[in-house]
């Protein structure tokens, strides 16, 4: 059983493979998940993209998506280890799920906010 186990998701309302096209960009990964070391473990198009977790811990992680309504739905899911003598306390693993579930939701709610608002119309004000 993994020592860091985090599962969230997210509604976009945009076209899927604009947001497949953003999560399979390795520029934004660093910025992204800047405390993990990633690896591809499959490209799977406009399903997302597996990842090694390789660095301080091991483990996988990965974005998958799902076509919902009139958008997507971003399901993200890390599953991680300590490198062997670094075992985490029960305390120390909650506080590291949090931290990355929040990192989670901001990475995704900031993709949100980008989307939703490049799909809005140009509207000028009226005087």
């Amino acid at each position: 059983m993994a020592q860091i186990d985090v599962a969230d998701e997210t509604w976009i309302a945009a076209p899927p493979h604009r947001v497949a096209a953003r999560v399979a960009d390795p520029d934004c990964w660093p910025h992204w998940w800047p405390t993990l070391e990633l690896t591809v473990d499959e490209f799977r198009g406009a399903e997302g993209v597996r990842w090694f977790v390789t660095g301080r811990a091991t483990g996988s992680m990965e974005v998958w998506l799902e076509p919902d309504l009139d958008g997507v739905r971003v399901h993200y899911f890390l599953r991680l280890d300590a490198l062997p003598g670094r075992r985490l306390s029960p305390r120390r693993a909650q506080r590291a799920v949090l931290a990355y579930r929040r990192r989670a939701k901001r990475v995704f709610w900031a993709l949100k906010d980008e989307f939703e608002r490049a799909d809005q119309p140009d509207v000028t004000p009226r005087r």
